[in-house]
């Protein structure tokens, strides 16, 4: 009687989050294909005290799992 593995569905903007390289809003501004995921980053980032460690950059994607 053994046990089940529970299979984790991950969903297409995770799976490849893993190989991306982490950008500041910094970076995220000079962009010149600012995506969605940057642009709502440097407006969580824009206000007042907000502390962050980055967004992966889609641009930056490289080969992930299947």
């Amino acid at each position: 009687m053994g046990k089940k593995k529970k299979i984790i569905k991950v969903s297409t903007a995770d799976k490849y989050a893993h190989t991306m390289k982490m950008v500041t809003s910094s970076t995220c501004i000079i962009c010149k294909k600012q995506c969605r995921r940057g642009l709502a980053y440097i407006e969580k980032m824009s206000k007042p005290g907000a502390i962050g460690k980055g967004v992966p950059c889609i641009l930056t994607k490289g080969k992930g799992y299947k």
